[in-house]
């Protein structure tokens, strides 16, 4: 029997309720199960697993008060469904934000409650490990309060190639200087076709996976993340669910498992078709039961909107991720959902959970088990914009949008 019958004759009901229970199914069982389950039976087993993952805590859905940062626009990568970036040479758009501009930020972020900054920004020709350094202890000897979950293995291979030096030696050096753990930045797609089409300057798949469980071997756990949506099959797809289970299954450092969809605007991917919701929905689902090493699924409100962002806390989702106090990456690639804590906590409870502040590292802060006690004056809004360049550097300003 050949490889494709093989896949037409599995059950798919029998594997979903194996799923379901908790057994461990394999690339081929996923991809029938994504491709050909039912949706709602799809979304009821995933639910099951993570109800028994959480038992006792099962009906609380989490969120995180964060802010982007970025640091600078110049990148020589030139990912193809990238509309943040500036090429080097390119001085009337490319810019880069100084020190105080930063620790402002910082400043901002801690005054409104939040607990994680988010270091993002291009691979600039000139940052190599000195950099980063400098900066994290500027942030962590001001703010040793706020977390930095930041950059990725993509980074790390650039900063660690400018610097002249290994990769291991670079990541000890940023986690000493404040880097507290890594995001699941860069990883797009892993497998090598569509990673080439889209991303033929990045390393490898394969070498950002084996960054990454350098990282966490040296104690610096990460999350992981998958771009849908800009070409890749589904077989494809599931191929980077695999990727990552391997490695996970060797060191447990990957907190959680983030997918997003593709925006289309303003980047170099043209004619390229998003991933529908549906996809989406089926994506948050197959991985809770594929991954059933990683603790965390997070649902992506940011680019699939509020409403599809509620309803992944149905096919598997634990988490909502952030209220982004300034996003400018995915926002300028057409991403224009916004929302506040007020909302997010709404959303939350409307799904029928109970909505908690999580830290990084996802332990509850704050549980709004009584509306009573909800926030009233709530300035925590996440900012969608491009911010204004002046002379070549991110004009200091910004502008909290706030709510009544």
């Amino acid at each position: 029997m050949t490889e494709k019958a093989e896949l037409a004759s599995l059950d798919v009901a029998a594997v979903l309720d194996r799923a379901a229970a908790g057994g461990r199914i394999t690339p081929e069982e996923a991809l029938v199960l994504y491709r050909d389950a039912p949706l709602h039976a799809l979304g009821a087993a995933a639910d099951a697993v993570r109800r028994r993952k959480y038992a006792g805590i099962e009906h609380i859905a989490t969120y995180i008060i964060e802010r982007n940062i970025n640091y600078t626009n110049v990148c020589v990568t030139a990912c193809k469904f990238c509309a943040f970036y500036a090429a080097p040479k390119d001085t009337k758009k490319g810019w880069t934000r100084d020190l105080d501009d930063i620790l402002r930020r910082c400043a901002e972020t801690v005054e409104l409650g939040g607990t994680q900054i988010m270091f993002q920004g291009g691979h600039h020709p000139d940052y190599g490990v000195e950099y980063y350094e400098s900066h994290f202890k500027a942030i962590k000897d001001a703010f040793p309060q706020l977390v930095i979950h930041s950059l990725g293995a993509s980074e790390v291979e650039h900063m660690a190639r400018i610097s002249k030096v290994s990769v291991e030696e670079a990541i000890t050096r940023i986690h000493e200087a404040g880097l507290d753990s890594f995001a699941g930045a860069g990883a797009e797609l892993l497998p090598e076709r569509p990673r080439k089409a889209i991303a033929p300057l990045k390393e490898s798949g394969e070498r950002w996976l084996e960054i990454m469980e350098t990282a966490h071997n040296l104690g610096v756990e990460s999350t992981s993340t998958m771009l849908m949506g800009t070409g890749e099959t589904n077989a494809e797809r599931i191929e980077h669910l695999r990727m990552i289970r391997d490695v996970q299954d060797r060191t447990g450092g990957f907190r959680a498992f983030i997918p997003y969809t593709y925006q289309p605007e303003n980047n170099h991917l043209k004619g390229r078709t998003q991933a529908t919701l549906f996809e989406y929905l089926r994506m948050i689902a197959i991985a809770r039961l594929f991954l059933d090493n990683v603790q965390h699924i997070q649902g992506s409100w940011l680019t699939t909107g509020k409403e599809v962002g509620q309803l992944s806390l149905h096919y598997g989702a634990d988490d909502l991720g952030s209220i982004m106090l300034e996003e400018n990456v995915v926002s300028s690639a057409g991403a224009k959902h916004r929302s506040n804590r007020l909302e997010i906590i709404d959303l939350i409870r409307k799904a029928g959970r109970t909505p908690a502040q999580r830290a990084t590292t996802y332990e509850h802060l704050v549980v709004h088990d009584d509306p009573a006690n909800d926030p009233v004056d709530d300035r925590v809004v996440s900012h969608i914009s491009s911010t204004a360049i002046e002379g070549g550097t991110a004009h200091p300003e910004l502008k909290l949008i706030a709510t009544n």
